[in-house]
């Protein structure tokens, strides 16, 4: 080495180092913060899923009655079907079902058709109720 080149710099400088410090404590909150809002996202699309399942398990149990040679359409009743507070294993699921017999139209009282709805009622991690719903129409023909 001649006297006049320097050696080589091998370490981070002071300024380096509070660079390095002032870019982490910027980043770092927003990072955090971000990861949070994403778990209760994923939170609340894990319940929206389980809410859509008990509303189809229900309507399947429903219509397996319909078609039951030891049930049938008959069967078919609110009072058979009672409310569920909670579902069993699922605490913060809550299940409701009507059935109404109306005629062809759908609304008018009458016999032939029967409306089934589901209701399904949760708390999502954000302690907003949420309710999903799903309906269908079982004839006696």
């Amino acid at each position: 080495m001649s006297a006049h080149q320097r050696p080589r710099r091998r370490a981070f400088s002071l300024i380096d180092t509070l660079a390095a410090i002032v870019l982490i404590s910027v980043a770092a909150p927003l990072m955090l913060l971000a990861i949070g809002q994403s778990t209760l996202r994923r939170a609340t699309a894990t319940q929206a899923i389980t809410a859509r399942w008990l509303l189809s398990e229900r309507l399947e149990s429903i219509t397996a009655d319909r078609h039951s040679t030891t049930r049938g359409y008959t069967y078919l009743t609110t009072a058979n079907y009672p409310a569920e507070a909670p579902v069993a294993g699922y605490p913060n699921f809550t299940r409701n079902t009507t059935i109404t017999e109306t005629t062809a139209d759908l609304t008018t009282p009458g016999t032939g058709y029967k409306t089934v709805t589901v209701t399904v009622t949760w708390i999502d991690p954000t302690a907003g109720t949420r309710t999903s719903t799903l309906s269908t129409v079982v004839t006696d023909y």
